[in-house]
């Protein structure tokens, strides 16, 4: 019984940072209609900036969340001003690639900027351990779990009662009459990434913290795109919630059966679901197959 509780709770923590990833892939696509293939490089970089900030203040938690956070918003404007905008009228095969080449750049720039080596974070207070009746686990997992219910909330609130999540939620309906009525999808764009790398880059520091830093850190982007699929592309909250499905899934499966068919227990899933369910569980029928 413990053995499945222990499976059970590094699963909720592994899908919880699959699941703030999922978020960060649907939140672009809802507001832009565009799949951004260097999510995870994303998160990975914003990692490598949070170990550099953590080496300076001493393991700060505060210090290192605020800078990172920070440096998260401006990477994702930047990348979105220079490298994205100029693509949004060309065919949506172009900007993938673009993002897939993007992809490809950051993998490079951490092999440059750091280094190939696994590292340790350097937060001794994230790496704590924590008893829960017998099942033990570290601070950064449970900060993660908690740091997606919260991005579920503030997503659910910001799109329902927020001027600009309607605005977010027009653009993602109809771009064309959204702009005749007002509203600047340039700013809806420029918001969708911010959020999504705060929220990409919050997995890939907390994942980081419990397990290794490593250029390996980008492979969270590809296990959490069949969260997306599993909830729904143009489903925010679907894909947080396809996330702690997959990463319960992947550990259940490989604590029971064996490491090898863990790491295919996703895709498996992302088969099925667009075999049954196309548009995923909680995604609308209208969506657009890439």
């Amino acid at each position: 019984m413990s053995y499945l509780l222990d499976l059970l709770a590094s699963g909720l923590a592994v899908g919880a940072v699959y699941g703030l990833i999922a978020m960060s892939f649907a939140i672009i696509y809802k507001s832009t209609g565009l799949l951004n293939f260097s999510q995870g490089e994303m998160g990975m970089i914003i990692a490598y900036v949070a170990w550099s900030i953590s080496t300076s203040v001493d393991g700060n938690p505060f210090i290192v969340a605020i800078g990172s956070i920070s440096f998260a918003i401006v990477f994702a404007l930047a990348v979105e001003r220079i490298a994205i905008r100029p693509m949004m009228d060309e065919p949506i095969l172009s900007q993938i690639m673009v993002t897939i080449g993007l992809s490809v750049i950051f993998r490079s720039l951490v092999i440059l900027i750091w280094d190939g080596l696994p590292h340790g974070m350097d937060i001794p207070s994230g790496d704590a351990l924590v008893d829960f009746g017998g099942v033990r686990v570290r601070v950064a997992q449970i900060a993660v779990i908690i740091a997606l219910f919260v991005a579920i909330a503030a997503m659910w609130t910001f799109f329902r009662y927020s001027r600009f999540g309607v605005a977010m939620r027009a653009v993602a309906s109809d771009d064309a009459t959204a702009q005749l009525m007002g509203v600047n999808s340039g700013k809806v764009q420029m918001a969708a990434w911010a959020a999504a790398a705060v929220m990409s880059g919050t997995a890939g520091v907390l994942f980081a913290i419990g397990a290794e830093l490593s250029p390996s850190l980008y492979a969270l982007g590809l296990k959490a795109f069949p969260a997306t699929i599993l909830g729904g592309l143009d489903s925010i909250i679907g894909s947080a919630f396809g996330g702690l499905i997959i990463g319960v899934t992947e550990n259940l499966v490989g604590g029971y059966f064996s490491s090898g068919l863990k790491e295919v227990a996703g895709f498996v899933i992302i088969i099925l679901i667009l075999m049954i369910r196309p548009y995923g569980l909680f995604g609308e029928k209208r969506i657009e197959r890439l």
